[in-house]
């Protein structure tokens, strides 16, 4: 089935939108009426857009895996500091090292310190998941056109953008005794989840 929309009053050549696979070009619309294709170079710029779009969805989401990554490292170096007795637990903030002690130097049992992002790491975590969630959501409803172009070029966008946005590393630690460990995960372990919908 499809449905078609006018244009303001009556005027110009009518919206084609469908519920059902299709490979509209010329007239086709997204999202609103003032998203009306009217020529094959506003349709080619379209889907580099959407290309582009879903790179950016990409990058996001390695931008708040960075992020994250990079809080928890400052807060584990903080914690490197108290426990080598080269900082003060007063001197740290009290949100990332609430139980952290260096009065001791022969600790006999470990000392589990709990980590707390500050308000303002919080608020950009959340900002940078509000954004990624918000683009992601943009691309689902593209996608819900049913337009082959579009989707094709939804992905491209995210063959693109895995490709350079999230190119895997892993830094293996090989000891004196030939054992091997992998920094950030274990060997055979430590693989992402698939990218599911809406981030």
């Amino acid at each position: 089935m499809s449905h078609s929309g006018h244009g303001g009053g009556g005027e110009g050549p009518a919206c084609k939108i469908s519920m059902l696979w299709n490979w509209y070009t010329i007239d086709a619309c997204f999202l609103s009426s003032s998203w009306h294709i009217t020529t094959p170079g506003a349709f080619a710029a379209t889907c580099i857009g959407v290309v582009l779009m879903v790179i950016l969805l990409e990058a996001l989401r390695r931008i708040g895996k960075e992020y994250d990554e990079h809080i928890q490292r400052d807060f584990a170096a903080r914690v490197a500091l108290i426990a080598n007795g080269g900082l003060a637990p007063s001197s740290s903030p009290a949100q990332q090292c609430p139980a952290a002690s260096s009065s001791s130097t022969e600790a006999v049992a470990p000392t589990t310190v709990t980590f707390r992002a500050s308000p303002l790491q919080q608020f950009i975590r959340a900002l940078i998941h509000t954004a990624t969630f918000g683009l992601a959501y943009i691309v689902m409803l593209l996608a819900m056109y049913y337009n082959g172009y579009v989707i094709i070029s939804i992905l491209i966008g995210a063959l693109l953008g895995k490709f350079l946005c999230d190119w895997m590393t892993k830094t293996v630690v090989i000891g004196a005794d030939g054992t091997t460990a992998v920094k950030n995960g274990a060997v055979g372990g430590g693989i992402e989840e698939p990218t599911v919908c809406c981030g």
